[in-house]
């Protein structure tokens, strides 16, 4: 049965789907079945392995709404991972849910359709702290947060943590964190040396030791449609993203 972890984090332009689809993928390469489902209406995790978020038969947004999705056929088989892909049509849930069933647990009533055809489900979040994040934090089993070693991050750390424990007491006891990812990281910066230590300083252990770089190959892989160890496999950010793979699935043997 597959592990569903959640990439959230309510800042946008932290990484985040730039972890999604890169984890997936890695993962994928490592020998694991892995399905990338994309929850964020902007559609990027699903351009980002060369999918059209506009042509897809059938979208995430389909299945959070119909009474009875048929999930396997609406799943896209790329060439690096299986997606679940998204488009802008996903913007129109947070109104839709609110006179559904079981609004909290949409997603979670899809992914649970195919959780014994994975090994894992990576899904990767909207940037905000609405119902389809909580859609997210209801369905998944672990969340990891890709964080960007600047001081406003850590603000927004303690406000997201705040609503997992809300989540946590009511609606998924069993959500659990998988680990904080540090992004777009540069050395050189003092700022970024000191955001790490305090992130070490409250998370300790669930820090990832594998960090990502600033890198401008991993910026230009998104509009070639394709993770970066397809689009450049000898540059830091592969290497940075084959690391994180690594250090996921010692967590997770």
């Amino acid at each position: 049965m597959a592990k569903i972890v959640a990439l959230i984090n309510q800042k946008g332009g932290v990484g985040k789907t730039t972890t999604a689809v890169n984890l997936a993928c890695a993962l994928t390469e490592k020998g694991k079945k892995v399905l990338l489902c994309d929850f964020d209406p902007q559609g990027n995790a699903t351009s980002g392995v060369g999918l059209e978020p506009h042509e897809l038969e059938t979208s995430i947004y389909e299945l959070i709404i119909s009474d009875k999705p048929d999930v396997r056929a609406a799943i896209e088989h790329t060439e690096w991972v299986d997606v679940l892909g998204s488009n802008v049509d996903l913007a129109g849930a947070e109104i839709d849910l609110i006179s559904l069933p079981r609004r909290e647990f949409r997603l979670k009533d899809v992914l649970d359709q195919v959780r014994d055809d994975y090994d894992f489900i990576i899904v990767d979040c909207p940037p905000s702290l609405g119902i389809l994040t909580l859609n997210c934090l209801c369905a998944a089993d672990s969340f990891m947060v890709p964080l960007q070693t600047e001081y406003y991050a850590l603000e927004g750390l303690s406000q997201l943590m705040a609503t997992v424990r809300s989540v946590q007491r009511g609606l998924n006891k069993k959500i659990r964190i998988e680990g904080i990812l540090l992004t777009m990281y540069d050395g050189r910066t003092n700022l970024a040396v000191q955001v790490v230590e305090e992130v070490k300083k409250h998370f300790g252990d669930r820090v990832y030791a594998a960090v990502v770089p600033r890198n401008v190959r991993l910026s230009e892989a998104p509009s070639h449609g394709k993770p970066i160890t397809a689009y450049d496999r000898s540059c830091r950010g592969a290497a940075a993203y084959l690391a994180v793979a690594e250090e996921f699935l010692q967590k997770n043997p």
